[in-house]
């Protein structure tokens, strides 16, 4: 059994505190009073000055398994009203869904495995820092620990996901001449440029790789004035199904924009790649999972996992990762970022489960 009362409580003071990509200080210092206050041994791994990741491990310091979940958030969109608020049964606030209600979830599983059974931990825990920038805490992570498997508390809808897209960040640039407006020309004028360049890609996206999900973003031009802008980026996004080879893919857009444009109009940036991957439902956690399911009368609908996480930085690594965590991802990243309490106490549930039958 887990205690309810404890898991609301611990969710929300996660969310009161401001926890950035690269300004988790403050949280992981609370995490590691919160731990200490409950006789949780834990070791803190530095990944950058006084910054890092809070790890839990059985006793012997070995474990198969590990349960991942990171404690950063975007930044805040109103910074005056970030924290939590509760209604009805829906607790809202930044990081609600992604993933401080996964995290407190997991914390909530150790504190009432150790109170259930009085025995050493069958599992490891990493609450890790950085994952909406760089992913450094995880990384850090898979460099000096060892784990067969993973349950990362990505926010699913508490359904298993054995599979994971690919990700890749492209940047973009696209260069003209600085005139004045009355003078503009579409050819010299480096938004035009960048109009067409996502064309092209997007047109290509579209009618030959249709179920690619693309997402342009951050688009802006230099500051011209009443005359046109030199200078244009933008950044695209793109959430691959593990059978298209990133590599040949990538080389195919680019064969594509320097057939239409100059080396000098355009530049083209891959900021991040991450591989894909999916994992066969015979292995032993899958059918752990599966049977924990059906036992509590749980849905079981595996899905593939269609954003970024730091999933292919453990799978890159050996590590076997499921994602499985509660909450709706369509709530992540926007103003009213919230998560189902109910969710998140089967969550807990079934994390204390899968504990149980290691």
């Amino acid at each position: 059994m887990i205690n309810s009362e404890r898991l609301q409580k611990l969710l929300t003071e996660m969310i009161d505190i401001y926890s950035p990509s690269g300004k988790e200080t403050e949280l992981t210092d609370f995490l590691q009073a919160y731990l200490k206050e409950h006789n949780i041994p834990y070791e803190f791994q530095e990944v950058e000055s006084e910054r890092g990741n809070i790890i839990v491990m059985p006793e012997s310091g070995e474990c198969d398994t590990i349960f991942v979940g990171h404690i950063d958030t975007v930044p805040a969109f109103d910074y005056e009203n970030y924290v939590s608020d509760i209604y009805e049964n829906e607790i809202y606030g930044l990081g609600a869904v992604d993933m401080k209600g996964g995290c407190a979830a997991m914390i909530e599983s150790f504190l009432s495995f150790q109170e259930n059974n009085k025995k050493d931990f069958t599992a490891g825990l990493a609450l890790v820092v950085g994952e909406e920038e760089s992913g450094d805490g995880a990384y850090a992570l898979s460099k000096d620990y060892s784990f067969r498997w993973a349950v990362i508390g990505e926010p699913t809808n508490l359904q298993p996901c054995y599979g994971h897209f690919g990700y890749v960040e492209i940047a973009l640039a696209a260069y003209g001449q600085k005139v004045h407006a009355s003078l503009s020309k579409p050819d010299k004028n480096a938004v035009k440029k960048m109009m067409d360049y996502l064309n092209i890609i997007i047109n290509y996206i579209e009618k030959d790789v249709s179920d690619i999900i693309y997402n342009i973003r951050d688009l802006s031009s230099s500051q011209a004035g009443f005359a046109t802008p030199d200078r244009c980026e933008a950044y695209l996004d793109l959430h691959l199904p593990t059978r298209y080879p990133i590599g040949v893919l990538t080389a195919e857009i680019e064969d594509l924009i320097f057939r239409s444009f100059k080396n000098n109009e355009v530049n083209y940036s891959l900021e991040t790649i991450h591989h894909g991957f999916e994992l066969t439902e015979k292995g032993m956690l899958p059918q752990l999972i599966k049977q924990i399911f059906e036992k509590q009368k749980f849905d079981y609908n595996p899905l593939f996992f269609k954003s970024d996480s730091d999933a292919p930085i453990l799978w890159q690594s050996g590590i076997k990762p499921i994602i499985l965590g509660p909450g709706d991802i369509s709530y992540a990243h926007t103003k009213e970022e919230c998560i189902n309490f109910n969710e998140v106490e089967k969550a807990a549930e079934t994390y204390l489960s899968i504990m149980n039958e290691l």
